[in-house]
């Protein structure tokens, strides 16, 4: 009976003892300070077609699948390559910025390389 009463006594001892530091919180401690959420980056997304509407440095409008029109603002440091220009086909990749689509980049597709035999033909 009595190393029943003693092995009780050490338990309840150890629960006391341990629920007292689970209980105490330290600065360096995840629950004592609130996390700050890092702000995600704007995923880019990509939209081809044929440019309907041009604006250097401005803005542009593509149209693509399924007749689905697309007007994005170009952003200054944009990056362009090819010959944009109405009917070309491009591939848009841009971003998101609250209501706004901001274009990153354009590239247009580029022209057919003749072949000699096409060269033949003329």
């Amino acid at each position: 009976m009595k190393k029943i009463l003693i092995v009780l006594v050490a338990l309840f001892a150890m629960v006391a003892f341990v629920s007292g530091v689970v209980a105490q919180q330290t600065p360096e401690t995840p629950a004592a300070a609130p996390k700050a959420e890092k702000p995600k980056a704007p995923k880019a997304m990509h939209f081809k077609g044929t440019v309907a509407a041009y604006e250097a440095g401005k803005m542009i409008t593509v149209k693509g699948h399924k007749d689905k029109e697309m007007t994005f603002d170009v952003a200054a440091d944009a990056k362009i390559k090819g010959e944009v220009k109405e009917g070309a086909k491009v591939t848009v990749t841009y971003k998101k910025d609250g209501d706004k689509m901001v274009a990153t980049s354009i590239s247009a597709a580029g022209a057919k390389k003749e072949t000699p035999q096409s060269q033949k033909q003329k």
